[in-house]
Formats: C-alpha cells, structure tokens, sequence
C-alpha cells in the first residue's frame, strides 16, 4: 500500500500537471488563434485533469484511513456540527438551510476522523439539498436497545433504495455528474471510518423527500 500510495502521489500527478499547465499555456497564449469550439475543448481537457488530481487526492486518502493510529478520547459531536455548519453556510451564504443541531452528543473516539465522518455526511446534506428553496438539515441521536444511533437527516433529493448496495462503494455515484459534483468517495470514507470505531452506517431515503444516514461508534 505504501509503494502503490508513493507511484500513485508522484508518477500519475507529474502527467496530469503538464496536461493541464499545457492546456492552461495554449489558452492564455493562443487565444487569438483557436475559435470558441477550439477553446472550449482545452477547457473540457482542463476540467477532465483536475477531476482526476481529485480522484487521486480521495484514493490517497481513503488508503491512509486504514493506516493512521486512532487515538480516542471524548469528542463533542454537537460542537463539530456546529462548526460544520458555520463553514457550510460561509460558502454559500445566500442558501436558506436552517440546521437542527441537538446540543451536547458526544462520543468516544477519533476526534479527527470523526470530524471527516460529519464533513463528509453534512456536506453530502448540503450538496443535495442545493436545488431546494429552502433546506433542512438535522443531526440527532436515537437509542436503539442500548446502542446510541447518530444520524444526519436531510429534505433533499434523496435516492432510489433499490441501489442502497451501491451506496458506500468507493467511487460509486447515484447522480450523474451534470447533477451533483463529486467523486464519488465520501461515503466509503464514512464507512471505512465507522468500521475502525466498530460501529456501522446506514441509510434510508425517499426519492425527492431527502435521506437519513445513521451511524453507530
């Protein structure tokens, strides 16, 4: 996994920096000389390679996951919310999605990864709820038996049960990229992260009536 890490960080990036610092070079310097079809492929070329510096960011990523040391201690949940939240509403500001944050969860475990577990499924809230007015985004606990049950509900666009197997697959997407930007990893980060706590995430959705995804530590 190291080596693999190392040749996919250092082999694969250098190409796809000269492809797209290339592209960059005929636009800025050849302008004059391409029309606007012309243009608009280097475009197309530019946006292909940096989707795939993504791509490789979230793949490295997704590895060190397995790798890193967990240190655990107690993490307020509400508190990451919370600040989540503020740095949600900082990019779009003019979006009118109110957050319904019960105060004082907190968990024991990884503060870090924990803190990219909720990045993770409270951006996905926020992305899906985008083409909504208003939104409703809500983290909460549920207690099942004696299981404390965390979960992140939202009234979005939601998605089709029928491809829940999909759902926490590496790369796997459920919208098309014209919908909803994305590469497709976070929630095979989410789980991956759940998993090393010894929990389990879940999820439950109605098409155009949002989605809940639950998740035990």
């Amino acid at each position: 996994m190291e080596a693999f890490s190392y040749s996919v960080s250092h082999d694969l990036r250098a190409p796809l920096r000269s492809i797209d610092g290339f592209s960059q070079a005929l636009l800025e310097d050849y302008a004059d000389k391409l029309d606007a079809l012309g243009q608009n492929y280097l475009q197309r070329v530019r946006a292909a390679t940096q989707r795939m510096a993504q791509l490789i960011d979230d793949l490295l990523n997704l590895s060190r996951l397995t790798r890193s040391e967990m240190r655990y201690e107690k993490v307020d949940l509400s508190a990451l919310v919370e600040a989540i939240a503020t740095e949600l509403h900082k990019t779009q500001p003019e979006r009118q999605v109110e957050f319904i944050i019960t105060p004082g969860l907190v968990a024991n475990g990884d503060a870090h990864l924990l803190r990219i577990v909720l990045e993770n499924l409270l951006g996905n809230a926020w992305k899906f709820t985008g083409k909504h007015q208003k939104a409703r985004i809500e983290f909460g606990l549920l207690q099942q038996n004696d299981t404390h049950v965390y979960f992140v509900r939202d009234d979005g666009t939601g998605f089709d049960m029928a491809y829940i197997d999909k759902l926490f697959g590496a790369f796997q997407r459920l919208h098309a990229m014209t919908e909803f930007e994305g590469t497709g990893i976070g929630l095979a980060t989410v789980q991956r992260i759940v998993h090393r706590h010894g929990g389990r995430v879940w999820a439950e959705s109605v098409v155009e009536q949002g989605a809940t995804f639950y998740f035990t530590l």
